[in-house]
Order: structure tokens, then C-alpha cells, then sequence
């Protein structure tokens, strides 16, 4: 039978909370089913509108737009009304778009967006078709309640504002009262003729899809699957039934089906993709965009080439020359800008990046491609010269290619949300907008999902999930195939299976919106003429309802606003280094771009919070290439990718820079010189392939962008069209045609592998700029760098390991010296910052800070709290303030500041109640009791090293001042190899030329640290140690960690012994352990003396008393004591004897070292290595 109904009520997965209906798998279904039209109306959201048409289109398949419209209910806020709604055609869209992005702004409830009915007129609704929503719509609810006064001023509303336009809604899925309102609704159909229409509510696509589709309801709605008192609000019918099921099930009621399609040729959607609007941009009265851009560049140049002219102490005579090459680049540039109509782009871009450097914000030297356009540079886009440089235009801008160009702008992380507030300004408010984003089901999270939603424990399912590997963007299925033991659970295990089995049909499935990460849209009119808005409630974060993909191909224009933290870091340093060296006026652009010191730093792999160059595999980069010029920093980023990393690509680079004799080099053909020099002659960005098809096959330089992309593409016909074309202009050249195919042979292998140019060269500039500042103003430099990390503990741990290794020396927070973010006393010295106190927020940091510029330093607790408002100040905040050595500076220990604490905030709150009450004494008679103002409070002796330390940490993340492992360093050198940085920066064995793996050369080592983090890695334990003077990996297998899991505990510290070798995947050494031995039973057992001194003074007497309590229930051990006594004119040493051998624990060693004092208690041990 010929087809006569249409689907016109569907939720996809953009639905978020009650889909699993994929738009590919939907429409495909759609085309086979041999369905004329199909309608996506999901709930109160356009999300997929653009995928949804372009599928439906392109398989032949009528779309139609709609949604399920949130009607707010006065009588319940939680139970909001259902009102479906068609775009009848494009006035229909337009009115659509607004209505729903009017919701998100000004009509959420409790985080769901609704309607107010009184927004729904005859206006807002044209070109607008509604279905009722049967059982879940006013007139639907009506009935089941028998309302019918109700049910008739409902509809009395909707035919007002739609006229022949609404429809009754009929739903057959055997849920509760659906027949009941379909019986209410023929009878209201005949009496007010209003005609009736059948939809299914489609939530998946096949009847087996029900399960799935209630674990996403459960997911969303934090349920459980097995809860049998959980709303049942959808049923196993709600699939895409056939056309022919559909008939059948209304086959009582043939109008209803009729009018479906009836409905569907009403609607009539045409949506223009391709064509790109920008907003005018205000150029001065009577000057076009181009005019004004040329006349603008010209400027930039002539400003741009004085500034060379006098850096470069060019010659006048020498001047025109240099000019000639720019003058006629600017002119081709200008001419393809305007012919492709984008005069207005480069102008609102120069615009709000002029308005961010004047407002001082500090804005990235470029990024990507455009980085290779003069006409950016002289506008202030980029801060690249491209010529000097060597980058080419067509590579960000080909008129045989037309696309719109695309900057990315990287902005001070601080200032990027001014510049984009400063660009809503000046545009209008409606037309700008950020970009939505969308989260969705990964493989571990899915796991984990489904795993709650089926009752199984916490511990059970995270094991699961911790065996799918850490790879970005992994399906559950090659998870399966590439971790075996989640394998053999998925085959073993049924409850394990049952998991991933529900996980799958999950998997991927829009789960959440966000915001992207930089793009934003500047529209030419309001933004709802073009896509509708979303934001959260309050009108947060307002993004477009169409991803970065979908604006563009509705026209809208993306610019890329990018927080970079490089650039706060840079723009901080410069501040801090100018603050405190009154003279120097230091400005980042005007850094010599050949410092020595620069390169010597880098060459040391110093790199740590250097932009680009700071991880290990970069330093082993370094390392052998040794870099010594910019365009070495350029290579480098151009390099360190998986691609010339494995192809061999790097070992050739390297081999030839160092090569003896340049000459050597092959440069595959003399013309090709110029091109491979500064690569030494390996084809190594993208620019190069376009330079050798000009130069060697007269290609121009927009066709040879095309050859280049084809190459990307690996389009094996397109490709043998580019060969003919190269091999043909080559030999025309002189070139012979086995060169030739020699030459495109390797250009097509290296195009994979080859990286633009522009990109590279941009953020070598930022590598270059973060290593000149840790070079000269490391303390400023590394002050910035842990400022813009502040939150970050592990982040700060690795930074204040490097201070350690240069030299710096770091000091805790102090309320009277710091700022809120870290700061530098001296060239020397970096004082903690007080932001980065655990607990203490930001509030409370300003509000000290203010206090004390005012009125100067704090002299005490107790006129601490008097001098700060109470309710900022309380005792969490003190007690954090306290350990982590922010009021070192009163003089007292840190335990005798916190046993202050009751009585210091009792006094202070006293105080507070009495200068209220006397408010009201008009005679000051009120009796202040208790005024402690001038209360001396007993000094307390600090806590011992270990709880000292412990707290510190509690405070700050990380330990400062001292480390554990500092009380046990000189004991335990006797049993280890070294301390981990001896082994962690040690070189890495040579690589085998052939595999270009390393050679591992088996050796055995000890090592020991505190043990810093644990991670599980499929049947694979890392543990990471930590000495406070750097970190290894100890990788323990499933056997090993069997036997030796009680003694790993987080924070104690372990002796470790086994195979010592270089691990490529993390670029670092580690062992693979075969023996852990905590510390303390080391010692404890190896220890053959223990050595007192003990310093003769008034006190001795009551010391030695002491000590005798102290050793006493420590007897009965096998390591002697020796007593050092040392008097003012002699000194002895004294053997207390076996009977007094004492069992040297760390109770034991703690209690003498707080009676004797650091440096007075050690042990000699019996050997230097340890015994297996």
C-alpha cells in the first residue's frame, strides 16, 4: 500500500533525558522504511535542527522542525503543561527560535525552560502548527480530571491563537487515560470541529530499544532500574513503528492518520546553507570595508617596516630594496581579501585585538595558519613578521579554495571574558553569543552509569571501568579488544556482562550542554533570526543551540576567543620583574630573539612552565637536538608529534644538523635549496610541500594549497591527477621525470607527518618568550608561573621542585608580607602566595590584605582578629592560616598559636558584644570583662618534625619548609642506589636505529620515597615515589602487588628494589619491583649504633633523667647506645652497655630528637646495601 503516515512527534538524543533515538540511524531507518517525511520535535530544544535537516534532506526524506514545547502550569511549577509545535514555514522557524530561546532566558523553573501561555499569541505562533500533547497537554489534563469548564476554555485559547492550525493529539502506547482522552477528544473533535491527528511519542527506534531507553531515564533522573516505585511515564510501544503499524493501530480512526500527512505537506522549511553574513563593520563616513582595510594595512605597514628599518639599523640607501617584497605581499594579499569579500572580517578581528592591548590584556603572537598573513601582522592580528619568517598566505587564505579564514586569538585568561563583553558592547547584545558544546556517554563514564543504575556496589563497577584503557575518544568495543582482562570479566562475569551490555546502546548518546571553549558568534542582525539560544537559568552563559559545525553552515561567522594561561604567566613575570628592579622596563616584544643565556637554559632541559618544551619527551628532544636558534624552537614544536617521532623523521632531522659537512645534505634537487635548507633538507612543514610544487612544478601557490590538502587526504584519484600535474611541470622545468616522481613520492609520504608552519612558529614565539624569563627573571618568572596554578597542588609540587633545583628558595605565606598570589622578596626568593592556603577564600586574603596597606602589619593574634571583620574570620580559617606558617611571623611556635585559638576568639567576640552593647551607654559605664588585649599567653615548644610537617601540608597541599623523608635521608642512603634524582636524570640509553626503540640495558637498583600517589593500569600497580627532590614510577605486576600491597599506604615511606629501566610511553626511568621494604623495619634491623650528644648545661641533669624514661620500654634490642657527652672543657663517650641495646623505632628516634634537638641523634648501621 502507498504511504500515508508521517511520524510528527519524536525525541532524539537531544532531547537529553528520555532518548536514545541517534539522527543518522534515524533517518536511515526513515529512507528504508520508504517514509516521505519525518518530525523531530524535541523537548523545548532545537539542538540537532541542522544534522536532523541536512540528513533528512540528503536521503530524500522531508524534515520537519517542531518541539515539544514546557507550557507553565500555575497550579504546579514541577508539572508544567505539553504543547507541540510544528514550523509551518520560515516565519514559523523565526518565531519558533525566539519563543524557545525566551524560555531559557526569562522562563526557567527549577532549571526546566518553559512558556508562559500569555507569550503564545497569534503573533509570536504565526507560521507555527500545534498538536495538543494529548495526555501530557492542558487540554488532555483537563479531561482526565473531567474538567470539561477547563477543557473548553483551553481550546477556546489555542483556536484563538491558531485557528485551523491546532489539533487534537492522539497517542496509543498503552499508557494510563490515552484512551480515555482519545474518547474525550473525537467527541470535542465533532463539536468544535477541530480536527485530530495520531502520533506514536517516539523515544527509540526498535521495540527491543525499551530497556535501553529506561537506563537513560534512570541515568538522568539518579534512579534505579529495579526501583518499582519510580514514575513509569513511558512504555515499550513508544518505537518507530511502520507506517503500515501505525494504519493498523488507528484504523478506527483513518482521519487521524490522513491528517498527518495532511500536516506534512502543510509544513514547508527551507533552510540556506553555505553563504557566510558578517555584521558591518563602522568604518569612517564615505570609506568602504576595503578602502578602509587597505588604507589601515598600508599604515600598519609603513609602521611595521620604520620599527625594522631602526631594530635592524638598516641603511636609508639599503631601505627600498628591503621594502619591495612587503609593498607587493601586501598588495597580493589586500587583492585576494577583497575579490573573496572578507575586508569586514580582518577588520573586526584587528578591532577588538587593538581594543585588548590597549585595555592591556595580553593577546597571543598568533596561532595556526593566519599567523601567515602580512596583512594580519601590520594590523596587529599576529606578531609575526612572514616574510622574515618565510610563512605563506594561501595557506590560511586560498582563492582557489573558498573558505572562510579563521583566526584563533589566544588571550590573557584573565581578560579574554572583557574582550568578549567589550565585543557585545559594540556590536549589540543580541547578536553576540558563545557556542554550545555537547558532553556525551564515554565508555568508563557509561560503565559507571549503568553500573549504579543496576544496584551493583561502587567498588565492583569501578574496577570495571578502570580496565578500559586511557585513550581518547575509545569505544567500549575496542576497549574489549584491547584490554584483556575486561575481556575475560565480559566473558566470565554475567553481572559484568549485564553492565556493558546496557552500557553499549549508551554509549556516545548526547548527555549534557556546555560551552565551547573559545568560539564566539557576531551575527548581522539578532541571533534568533539565525539559531536559536540556550543558557542556564538566570540567564548564564548564553550559547547558541547550534554547535560550532551547525552555526556555520547557517552562515554564522566564528571567531575563536582562547584563554592561553602562557600569556598571564608572561604578562605577570614582566609585572613582577619590573616591580622589583626599579630601571628596568622590560616589554616581551622587544627581547632579542638570539639570547645565549636563553638557549643555554634550554639546552639544560630547564624547561619546567616553559610554553610547549616542559615534558620529558620534549626534553629528550632537546637534549639531542641542542637547540641554539628561533627556528630550532620552530622545528622542535614541528617535530615532538607521534608521527616524525616514529617514521624516523626526528633521527634524520637531528643527524643532519649535527652533520660535519652541510654539503652532504641532499637537497633533492639544487632549486630546492632555498626551500629545505632551514630543515636541513627533510620536507618538514606543510609550507614546504606547497613551496616545492611552486618552485619545481610552477604550481601557484593557491594550487599547490590543493595539492597539499589532497595529500592530507590520501584521495588515491585526486592524487594521481596532482602526480600528472606535478610530474608534467616538473619535467617542463628541466626536471627528469624519475626526479620528479622521486621528489612527489617523498612529499607524499612527509605530507603526513608535515605540520604547518605559521602554527609553530607562533607558539616557538611563546617557548621563546617563557624561556628568555626564566632565564633572566626566574623568581618573577616561576612566582607567575605557580600564580597562574594557584589551586593546583601537584602543579605547584613540580614547580617548587624546580625553584629547589635552581637554586631558588621558596618561604611560606605570611600575613604581613604576601599577597594573595605568589610574589618574589628578592632574585632569589618567592614568598607564598596567601591564595594558595587550603580553605581560606579569596574574600578573606582581600579583606586582610586591605587592613594591613591601611594600617599596617599584624603584631599578634589576638589584634589580628580584633582588626578583621568576624564573620570572615573564624577558627577553620585561623587553624589554616596557622600551619601553614602565615603568622610565623608573632614570634611564637605554630602549636602554641593554635592552642590560642579558644581563647583569642572568645576575647575577640567579648569584645564585639561589648562595643555593641555600649553603643547604647550613653555614660560608658559598661564593664568590658575579660579584656585580654593585653593577655601573654605561654610559648608552647613547636610539635616535632613529623607533625609539623603533616600539618603543613594539611595547610598548603604540599610540604615547604621540610619533607618525611628528610628524617630518615641520611639512614636510608646506606641501603639505596641514590636519590631519585640521581636515577630520574640520568640519560636515556641510546635508541636502536632500526626500531627506533631504546636499548635497555638490564640493571638492578633500590630506591626509596614516600609513596606520593597509587594508580591501578589494567593488571599493572603503578606507585609513584617521592624524596622531595623528584618523583619515580615504580610499576609493580598483579603477583608482586599481591604480596606487597599492605605496605603501600599512601604518605609512608617504602624501600623498593628490582629491574631499573627507561619506560618511552611516560619518557622517564622506573623500576619494576620485585622486593618493598618499609623503612623503619629497615633501619630497625640494620642499625648497629645509636649515637647521642648530649651538651653539658644547666639542664643536663633533668636531660638525662629524661632520657633514662625515654630508652626505658625501648630495651631489649640489638643496637647499642652511644653516649656523646660534651662539656664546656672536655668530652667523653660513653657505651650504655648491652643491657641498655635498644630496638630502634621511630617512636624512639622521634621522642630523643625532640628532647636532644635536631642533628643530636644518629644511627651507624652494619652495611651499606640492604639484604633481600
Amino acid at each position: 500500500m502507498s504511504v500515508n503516515f508521517v511520524h510528527l512527534h519524536l525525541h532524539t538524543e537531544y532531547s537529553m533525558v528520555d532518548s536514545t533515538l541517534r539522527i543518522p540511524q534515524l533517518i536511515e531507518r526513515c529512507a528504508k522504511e520508504k517514509m516521505p517525511a519525518i518530525a523531530m520535535t524535541d523537548q523545548n530544544n532545537l539542538f540537532g535542527l541542522v544534522k536532523f535537516y541536512r540528513k533528512s534532506m540528503n536521503a530524500g526524506v522531508k524534515p520537519l522542525i517542531g518541539l515539544d514545547l514546557r507550557v507553565f502550569n500555575p497550579e504546579d511549577i514541577t508539572l508544567p503543561f505539553t504543547l507541540l509545535l510544528l514550523v509551518k514555514d520560515n516565519n514559523g522557524y523565526e518565531n519558533l527560535s525566539k519563543l524557545v530561546t525566551r524560555c531559557y532566558i526569562e522562563g526557567q523553573a527549577d532549571g526546566l525552560p518553559m512558556a508562559k501561555r500569555e507569550w503564545l499569541d497569534k503573533k509570536s505562533c504565526s507560521g507555527l502548527i500545534a498538536l495538543s500533547g494529548a495526555r501530557a497537554g492542558d487540554v488532555g489534563r483537563a479531561m482526565v480530571a473531567g474538567n470539561v469548564n477547563h477543557v473548553n476554555e483551553c481550546i477556546d485559547y489555542w483556536l484563538d491563537v491558531f485557528g485551523d492550525r491546532f489539533y487534537l493529539e492522539l497517542i496509543r502506547t498503552g499508557r494510563k487515560n490515552e484512551e480515555d482522552i482519545i474518547k474525550q477528544s473525537l467527541k470535542l473533535a465533532q463539536e468544535r470541529d477541530i480536527a485530530v491527528v495520531a502520533t506514536n511519542d517516539v523515544r527509540f527506534l526498535d521495540t527491543d530499544g525499551f530497556n535501553a531507553h529506561e537506563a537513560r531515564v534512570c541515568i538522568h533522573e539518579g534512579q534505579s532500574l529495579s526501583d518499582i516505585d519510580r514514575p513509569q511515564n513511558y512504555s515499550e510501544d513508544q518505537y518507530l513503528k511502520t507506517p503500515d503499524e501505525m494504519v493498523k493501530l488507528f484504523r478506527d480512526i483513518p482521519s487521524a492518520i490522513k491528517n498527518t500527512v495532511e500536516i506534512a505537506r502543510r509544513c514547508s522549511l527551507n533552510l540556506n546553507f553555505g553563504d557566510s553574513v558578517l555584521p558591518a563593520f563602522p568604518v569612517p563616513s564615505g570609506e568602504s570595508e576595503a578602502n578602509f582595510l587597505e588604507s589601515e594595512a598600508k599604515k600598519g605597514l609603513q609602521l611595521a617596516l620604520q620599527k625594522k628599518f631602526e631594530n635592524e639599523k638598516i641603511p636609508s640607501n639599503e631601505r627600498n630594496s628591503v621594502s619591495v617584497p612587503y609593498l607587493s605581499r601586501l598588495k597580493v594579499e589586500l587583492d585576494v581579501i577583497q575579490s573573496m569579500g572578507f575586508p569586514g572580517y580582518f577588520l573586526i578581528v584587528a578591532d577588538f585585538i587593538k581594543w585588548a592591548r590597549e585595555n592591556h590584556i595580553p593577546v597571543g603572537p598568533g596561532r595556526g595558519s593566519g599567523a601567515g598573513s602580512l596583512v594580519a601582522w601590520v594590523l596587529g592580528i599576529t606578531d609575526l613578521d612572514p616574510l622574515e619568517h618565510n610563512l605563506i598566505f594561501e595557506r590560511f587564505l586560498n582563492p582557489e579554495r573558498v573558505s572562510m579564514p579563521d583566526f584563533d586569538i589566544d588571550f590573557c585568561m584573565d581578560g579574554r571574558d572583557r574582550v568578549i563583553d567589550y565585543v557585545a558592547e559594540r556590536y549589540g547584545r543580541e547578536k553576540v553569543s558563545q557556542i554550545i558544546t555537547f558532553g556525551t556517554m564515554a565508555a568508563k563514564a557509561v560503565i559507571r552509569d549503568t553500573g549504579r543504575i543496576l544496584g551493583q556496589p561502587y567498588g565492583f563497577v569501578d574496577r570495571i571501568a578502570k580496565q578500559v584503557p586511557f585513550e581518547i575518544g575509545i569505544t567500549l568495543e575496542k576497549a574489549l579488544k584491547d584490554s584483556k582482562e575486561l575481556s575475560n570479566m565480559y566473558e566470565n562475569d554475567e553481572e559484568v556482562s549485564a553492565i556493558i551490555d546496557l552500557a553499549k546502546p549508551l554509549e556516545g548518546l548526547v548527555r549534557n550542554a556546555g560551552k565551547h571553549a573559545g568560539g564566539v558568534i557576531i551575527s548581522p542582525g539578532a541571533l534568533t533570526d539565525f539559531a536559536p539560544l540556550y543558557c542556564e537559568q538566570g540567564g548564564i552563559n548564553l550559547v547558541t543551540q547550534l554547535d560550532k559545525d551547525d552555526v556555520e553552515a547557517v552562515g554564522l561567522v566564528k571567531f575563536d576567543f582562547l584563554g592561553l594561561k602562557t600569556l598571564t604567566i608572561i604578562d605577570r613575570a614582566v609585572q613582577i620583574a619590573n616591580e622589583n628592579n626599579k630601571g628596568l622596563k622590560l616589554r616581551i616584544k622587544n627581547i632579542p630573539s638570539d639570547d645565549k643565556k636563553t638557549f643555554e637554559l634550554l639546552r639544560t632541559t630547564k624547561t619546567a612552565a616553559i610554553f610547549q618544551l616542559e615534558s620529558r619527551g620534549m626534553c629528550d628532544l632537546i637534549k639531542r637536538m641542542k637547540p641554539n636558534k628561533f627556528d630550532d624552537l620552530v622545528a622542535l614544536v614541528a617535530l615532538f608529534r607521534p608521527g616524525p617521532l616514529q617514521s624516523g623523521m626526528v633521527d634524520d632531522f637531528i643527524m643532519r644538523k649535527h652533520a660535519v659537512n652541510m654539503k652532504d645534505i641532499d637537497y633533492l634537487h639544487p632549486k630546492l635549496q632555498p626551500v629545505l635548507e632551514e630543515t636541513y633538507g627533510v620536507i618538514l612543514y606543510q609550507e614546504q610541500v606547497m613551496q616545492i610544487a611552486q618552485v619545481l612544478a610552477g604550481y601557484t601557490l593557491g594550487n599547490a594549497d590543493l595539492l597539499r590538502r589532497a595529500m592530507g587526504k590520501k584521495n588515491s584519484e585526486e592524487m594521481s591527477q596532482q602526480r600528472e600535474v606535478f610530474t608534467k611541470g616538473a619535467i617542463k622545468r628541466g626536471v627528469s621525470e624519475k626526479n620528479a616522481t622521486r621528489i612527489f613520492d617523498l612529499m607524499e609520504k612527509f605530507s603526513g607527518y608535515g605540520f604547518n608552519k605559521s602554527h609553530s612558529a607562533a607558539y616557538a614565539v611563546l617557548s621563546y618568550q617563557t624561556a628568555y624569563l626564566k632565564a633572566h627573571h626566574t623568581s618573577a618568572f616561576l612566582a607567575a608561573a605557580m600564580s597562574s596554578d594557584i589551586d593546583n597542588t601537584d602543579r605547584l609540587m613540580t614547580l617548587k621542585n624546580d625553584c629547589r633545583q635552581l637554586n631558588l628558595k621558596m618561604i611560606p605565606p605570611d600575613i604581613n608580607t604576601s599577597d594573595y598570589l605568589f610574589s618574589v622578596s628578592d632574585e632569589t626568593t618567592i614568598l607564598y602566595g596567601l591564595g594558595a592556603i587550603k580553605g581560606i577564600g579569596r574574600g578573606v586574603v582581600e579583606s586582610l590584605i586591605e587592613e594591613r596597606e591601611k594600617n599596617g602589619p599584624f603584631k599578634n593574634l589576638l589584634e589580628f582578629c580584633k582588626r578583621l571583620d568576624q564573620e570572615k574570620i573564624n577558627k577553620r580559617v585561623l587553624e589554616a592560616m596557622i600551619k601553614s606558617g602565615a603568622m610565623d611571623s608573632f614570634g611564637s611556635s605554630r602549636r602554641s598559636l593554635l592552642h590560642q585559638i579558644p581563647n583569642v576568639m572568645r576575647s575577640t567576640d567579648q569584645e564585639a558584644k561589648a562595643a555593641a552593647a555600649g553603643q547604647n551607654d550613653m555614660f560608658g559605664v559598661t564593664d568590658v570583662k575579660n579584656d585580654t588585649s593585653n593577655e601573654r599567653f605561654d610559648h608552647m615548644p613547636e610539635w616535632r618534625e613529623g607533625i609539623f610537617l603533616n600539618y603543613e601540608k594539611e595547610a598548603l597541599g604540599l610540604y615547604l619548609t621540610g619533607h618525611p623523608f628528610d628524617a630518615v635521608r641520611q639512614d636510608i642512603s646506606y641501603f639505596c642506589d641514590g636519590q631519585l634524582i640521581d636515577i630520574t636524570s640520568k640519560s636515556p640509553p641510546q635508541k636502536n636505529s632500526n626500531e627506533r626503540k631504546y636499548n635497555q640495558i638490564s640493571s638492578e637498583a633500590s630506591v626509596a620515597g614516600l609513596i606520593f600517589d597509587i594508580r591501578k593500569r589494567g593488571n599493572r600497580v603503578s606507585v609513584i615515589l617521592d624524596d622531595d627532590t623528584a618523583r619515580m614510577e615504580i610499576s609493580l605486576f598483579s603477583e608482586t602487588y599481591d604480596e606487597f600491597r599492605d605496605l603501600l599506604i599512601k604518605d609512608e615511606i617504602i624501600i623498593v628494589s628490582g629491574g631499573l629501566r627507561y619506560d618511552e610511553f611516560i619518557g622517564s626511568w622506573t623500576i619494576n619491583a620485585k622486593s618493598i621494604k618499609q623503612v623503619d623495619s629497615v633501619i630497625e634491623s640494620n642499625a648497629k649504633s645509636l649515637i647521642l650528644n648530649i651538651k653539658s648545661d644547666d639542664k643536663c641533669d633533668n636531660t638525662l633523667s629524661k632520657l633514662h624514661d625515654i630508652l626505658l620500654p625501648f630495651r631489649e634490642g640489638h643496637c647499642d647506645v652511644l653516649v656523646h657527652y660534651i662539656g664546656d672543657e672536655a668530652s667523653a663517650k660513653l657505651s650504655l652497655g648491652t643491657e641498655w641495646a635498644v630496638k630502634p623505632s621511630r617512636i624512639l628516634l622521634d621522642k630523643l630528637t625532640e628532647l636532644l634537638g635536631n642533628n643530636n641523634v644518629r644511627l651507624l648501621f652494619s652495611h651499606n646495601r640492604l639484604l633481600n
